[in-house]
């Protein structure tokens, strides 16, 4: 098969989909690759190596397209890239469409196949394609919180784990998935006092047990999230329903019960956010206040730190990338269900419940039962 790895044109997204350890497994298994100039550049990897783990260097994003059957990608395309896709051209990469109506028309009208990392899914549930980027985003999410927390970039002026004679910032975590486990062991080791909630008893349970003594437990409903609200200096959302929009758990009017200078980092603004008043930003610009609250909503958290996540995320992709490639997009999800989880459009149909659901389009059940 003939792979295309464009450089993500996303604002301040320097992650790439593949390292030159992945070019190198790709050409073990027969495949050609071929990578758009300066891509690796922001993760580390350069040209050169690229070309000396036998890829193919090509000039711009254009070339990349026309040539590539598969296009791996760790963004979702943006606009200035939907011309560029071809009919049955398969995209492997993040997409979210349950929180961009565009994107989601955009691809049905071109006729791409459209498989989502963030939908494939083991028996077990998980979501292994999503894990390594929540466990950095989870990380970041208390990171970037305790910066902002700071009275020069509009924050309370706490730091997070206080000092001896002084009480520790207090961390509401929304969700103890991923994303929650993993900002609730950041907050907590960094001395803050932690709640996270999750609707799950069993989860509540499980992580009671692992967590360390200055984090507690609480069943999630919006008595428990309206008093916990009122004194927490810093909110992390981190709610999640596979391939759909997540729900709103804070709501603009609860914006009031809040402290000023209160930050609220929404994990999940890259499927619509749960608390309303959140809107995606970018590295460039990622905050704003509404209320006196400080909004923390970049949808590309990882990002930032694309050497790290880049290796987490290939490390995860790779095997899934090369099983595509061997056997085309129909045979490997019709062999693999974890795969197969992953599909959200092809032939211009949407394959993916959720997705159908969030935009009131039609879900194409029937083309999902032909390829099982």
């Amino acid at each position: 098969m003939i792979i295309g790895v464009p450089k993500e044109i996303k604002n301040n997204e320097n992650r790439v989909a593949l390292t030159p350890a992945g070019v190198s497994e790709m050409k073990k298994h027969g495949h050609t690759v071929y990578v758009q100039a300066t891509a690796g550049l922001g993760s580390g990897f350069s040209d050169d190596e690229y070309a000396t783990a036998g890829a193919t260097v090509l000039a711009t994003i254009e070339e990349v397209y026309a040539i590539a059957e598969m296009i791996i990608k760790v963004k979702e395309p943006i606009a200035s890239e939907y011309p560029l896709i071809k009919k049955d051209q398969l995209l492997f990469t993040y997409f979210h469409f349950a929180s961009s109506e565009p994107l989601t028309h955009a691809m049905l009208e071109k006729g791409a196949v459209c498989l989502a990392y963030e939908t494939v899914e083991k028996s077990d549930r998980s979501l292994p394609l999503l894990v390594p980027m929540s466990e950095v985003a989870g990380r970041m999410a208390i990171q970037q919180g305790a910066k902002y927390l700071e009275k020069p970039l509009k924050g309370r002026g706490i730091l997070l784990g206080g000092v001896p004679g002084v009480p520790p910032a207090k961390v509401l975590v929304l969700g103890g998935g991923i994303v929650g486990t993993q900002a609730a062991k950041m907050a907590a080791g960094l001395g803050a006092q932690v709640t996270i909630m999750d609707l799950s008893l069993p989860r509540l349970r499980h992580l009671d047990d692992i967590m360390p003594a200055n984090v507690n437990t609480e069943m999630s409903n919006h008595y428990n999230i309206t008093r916990a609200i009122k004194d927490a200096d810093l909110i992390v959302g981190a709610v999640l329903i596979p391939g759909a929009k997540a729900p709103h758990l804070i709501t603009r009017d609860m914006l009031k019960l809040m402290r000023p200078g209160t930050v609220v980092v929404d994990v999940a603004v890259d499927q619509g956010g749960c608390i309303e008043t959140c809107t995606p930003t970018t590295h460039e610009n990622p905050t704003f206040i509404i209320d006196d609250i400080v909004h923390y909503c970049v949808a590309n958290m990882p990002g930032a730190v694309p050497y790290t996540s880049t290796l987490a995320l290939t490390n995860a992709t790779l095997p899934y990338a090369v099983q595509l490639a061997n056997k085309g997009w129909e045979k490997a999800c019709n062999e693999n269900e974890e795969l197969k989880k992953g599909l959200n459009i092809a032939n211009g149909k949407i394959l993916y419940k959720g997705v159908a659901e969030a935009w009131n389009l039609p879900f194409n059940e029937e083309l999902v039962l032909a390829n099982a």
